[in-house]
C-alpha cells in the first residue's frame, strides 16, 4: 500500500489556495510546450534497432516526465481532507490505454518510472496495456466489472465514496478489487494514435491526480533557427496542472528538465 507523508508547514499560497478551492475540478491550469524531436526521433530509432521492445514518443514523455517530478518532490502530492498536502514516496506515472479499436478506455500505473530505463519503461507498460486488451486481469479490471454493475444513478456517490476512502481516510480497500493510489503522481495519455495534433485533457477528481499530459501526433512545422526559418518534427504536449499543488514557479521548473530530456534524450539520459 502507498505510503504519504504529511507537509506539516505548506507555503502561504499552499495554504490560501487549499482555502479557496475544494476540487480538481476548479483550479485546473492549462498549458502547451511545442518541443522539436528531432533528436529524440534519432535515439528512439537506436533504441529501437538494438532490442525487441518497441519504445515509443510516448515512453520517452513518461521517462521525462517521472524525472521532472522527481526533481521536484514537492509537487508528488495529493490533497487530502480538502486542506491538507501529502507528498507521495515514489513516481508513479499512469499511462491511459485504449482498447475495444479505441472505443474504450483503461491504463496501466508504472511504479517508481523515474528509477526505471525507457527500455524497461516499454516494457512493463506494453505488458500491462497487452493485458488490457486482451481483457485478461490487470491492476483496474475488478473495480471496472464492478462499476459495470453499479447503476447509474449511484455511480458518482460510489466514485466519491472511494475517493475518500482511500485518500481522506488511508483506508485499504483491495480486498474490494480498488487498488490504493491507482493513479499515481501523473497522467499521461496518447492522443496522437487517433490523429489528433494537440488537445488538452481535464483533472479526474475521483483519481487525486495533479498532472495530466497530452501527446500530440508529431507533425511538421516551421521554427526559427539561428535567424533562419526550418522545418523540424514537432510535438506539441497539452498540460494541465492542479493550481492547489501547482503554481507558475512549479510549472516553469517542471517544464525546465521535462523539454531537456526531450530534446536531447541522448546527451540527458547517458549522464
Amino acid at each position: 500500500m502507498s505510503q504519504f507523508r504529511r507537509v506539516k508547514d505548506p507555503s502561504s499560497w499552499r495554504r490560501l489556495s487549499l482555502g479557496a478551492w475544494e476540487g480538481p475540478q476548479d483550479p485546473s491550469i492549462y498549458g502547451w510546450l511545442d518541443i522539436d524531436v528531432t533528436r529524440a526521433r534519432a535515439y528512439l530509432d537506436g533504441l529501437n534497432r538494438a532490442q525487441p521492445v518497441k519504445v515509443t514518443l510516448t515512453h520517452l514523455v513518461g521517462k521525462a516526465l517521472a524525472l521532472a517530478i522527481a526533481a521536484r518532490p514537492e509537487i508528488n502530492a495529493v490533497v487530502r481532507r480538502g486542506r491538507q498536502v501529502y507528498v507521495r514516496d515514489t513516481v508513479d506515472l499512469f499511462f491511459q490505454v485504449a482498447y475495444e479499436g479505441g472505443e474504450n478506455l483503461s491504463g496501466a500505473k508504472i511504479t517508481a518510472a523515474d528509477q526505471k530505463s525507457v527500455i524497461e519503461l516499454a516494457s512493463e507498460l506494453g505488458q500491462k496495456a497487452a493485458r488490457i486488451r486482451e481483457h485478461a486481469q490487470h491492476e483496474l479490471k475488478d473495480s471496472d466489472d464492478r462499476l459495470r454493475h453499479i447503476p447509474a444513478l449511484m455511480r458518482r456517490t460510489v466514485l466519491r465514496a472511494i475517493e475518500l476512502g482511500i485518500y481522506d481516510l488511508g483506508l485499504d480497500l483491495s480486498a474490494l478489487g480498488v487498488p490504493s493510489d491507482a493513479f499515481g503522481s501523473a497522467m499521461i495519455t496518447n492522443i496522437g494514435v487517433f490523429g489528433l495534433p494537440r488537445a488538452l485533457a481535464p483533472l479526474v477528481p475521483f483519481t487525486r491526480v495533479p498532472i495530466v499530459i497530452t501527446v500530440g501526433a508529431i507533425h511538421d512545422a516551421p521554427v526559427a533557427e539561428e535567424g533562419r526559418v526550418v522545418v523540424r518534427p514537432i510535438v506539441t504536449l497539452g498540460v494541465t496542472l492542479d493550481h492547489r499543488l501547482l503554481d507558475g514557479y512549479q510549472a516553469g521548473k517542471l517544464a525546465e528538465r521535462f523539454q531537456a530530456v526531450l530534446r536531447d534524450p541522448e546527451r540527458v539520459l547517458a549522464g
